[in-house]
């Protein structure tokens, strides 16, 4: 057997070539060039300034557009320090980062975003934006001479007058020869534009991706809204899970008596209507937190200790409950994170106890908030969901984000939740 290595030099030089006219004139290159002539023509105000600072300094009958090279480029060499400064204007980094994302072909996930801010990305950004605009006005530049003189020399052959504005002659090695200048032209003009494209693509992610303190601020954000995410799923979790423990208790006793006792079944049915009812209401200011753009800077509101008896009235189960202190000297949102922590307690009570009776001790003194909560515990065992419930965990973390603390075990044949929130000036 042959190994086709003919064959296979062939396919291997078709694909390398297929290559290289892909990396010069793909789709990828095109947009680079794209990105390239865009910097052009942000530094052209830039250019115009420098060359009204040289202007002075050149001869007579020097201007922007028929100046003489060194002109040209001393105009290029006061532009290049005007567009740093306003590199490092904080907004010029997500102008840059939206055109490095459309334009040259780098993972979107690689930059930063926002506003530059400090000083050390303010730097780099001027960086990128100099090197962007100046080598963008290069290649702008080279890409309005050369493509027309390349396609003179083309069709010097065929159009005799383009023989004579370029002063050459019409000798056969002349018509051979000019036309390859002027393709050799096209493609080297194609190859640094490329080069130039690759340069920047691959300084675009250490000069526009995120700095540490960038890093530290999306970490910051990333957990400031996984914070807000689990706040209100412990909301949705301690008003609906309460309300459909209470709806399940007083449901499934009418169920019960339902041919004995219609006066209960009335009771236990306006009940539930009423617990639905609440809970609605709960429901919709949760997903009213969910719909917020983030106008305003008020607390969200929601029930608070004042609606403590008002919700052991219709918690299900028998609750004794004894205050002492005064409530109303609880801040707003300690207030309300107490409600949820009784409100999750006796639904606690009601999910593993059934009807045992309950009994909650609230006191405020001293700068804190006691909250003490015991029902007995059953006589067999309680039935798991399964995965576990979430409500004891769901205490604790609302006792520990307000510095405080939540126990819950069995103590003394009881069942017993006691959290401490501290609220005082010194806390």
């Amino acid at each position: 057997m042959t190994d086709g290595g003919p064959l296979r030099r062939v396919t291997d030089g078709g694909s390398r070539w297929r290559a290289a006219c892909r990396a010069l004139f793909g789709s990828r290159a095109r947009l680079r060039w794209v990105h390239l002539v865009l910097g052009g023509a942000l530094l052209m105000p830039f250019w115009l300034v420098g060359t009204v600072a040289v202007g002075p300094l050149a001869g007579e009958g020097q201007t922007a557009f028929a100046g003489s090279a060194a002109f040209q480029f001393g105009a290029y060499g006061v532009a290049l320090p005007l567009a740093a400064i306003a590199g490092l204007f904080p907004m010029a980094r997500p102008l840059s980062v939206g055109a490095a994302r459309a334009l040259c072909g780098v993972g979107t996930g690689l930059f930063a975003d926002g506003p530059a801010r400090s000083r050390a990305a303010r730097l780099r950004t001027a960086c990128w934006f100099t090197l962007h605009l100046g080598i963008g006005a290069l290649v702008s530049g080279a890409s309005l001479a050369l493509p027309p003189f390349a396609v003179g020399l083309l069709l010097t052959p065929l159009l005799p007058g383009v023989r004579t504005y370029l002063g050459v002659d019409g000798s056969p090695w002349a018509a051979v020869l000019l036309p390859l200048a002027g393709i050799a032209m096209l493609v080297a003009l194609a190859a640094v534009s490329a080069a130039a494209g690759a340069l920047l693509a691959g300084r675009a992610v250490v000069l526009l991706g995120p700095a540490p303190a960038d890093r530290l601020a999306a970490a910051e954000r990333r957990a400031a809204e996984l914070a807000e995410r689990n706040r209100l799923a412990r909301e949705l979790h301690d008003s609906v899970g309460h309300a459909l423990s209470a709806v399940t208790l007083q449901a499934g006793a009418a169920r019960r008596v339902l041919d004995r006792d219609v006066e209960f079944v009335r009771e236990a049915l306006t009940a539930i209507e009423e617990t639905a009812r609440r809970t609605v209401g709960e429901l919709d200011a949760v997903l009213g937190l969910l719909r917020r753009d983030g106008e305003g800077d008020g607390e969200p509101s929601g029930p608070a200790l004042d609606a403590v008896r008002g919700l052991v009235s219709r918690s299900g189960v028998p609750v004794a409950l004894e205050t002492a202190g005064e409530p109303d000297a609880v801040p707003a949102h300690v207030s309300r994170e107490a409600y949820r922590i009784v409100q999750e307690g006796l639904s606690n009570a009601l999910r593993h106890a059934g009807g045992l009776p309950v009994s909650l001790w609230i006191a405020v003194r001293g700068g804190e908030l006691e909250i003490t909560m015991e029902n007995p515990l059953p006589a067999t065992a309680p039935v798991v969901r399964p995965g576990g419930g979430r409500g004891l965990r769901g205490v604790t973390e609302r006792a520990v984000l307000l510095g405080g603390r939540a126990v819950a075990g069995a103590c003394d044949g009881v069942w017993r939740v006691s959290v401490l929130l501290p609220f005082g000036a010194g806390r």
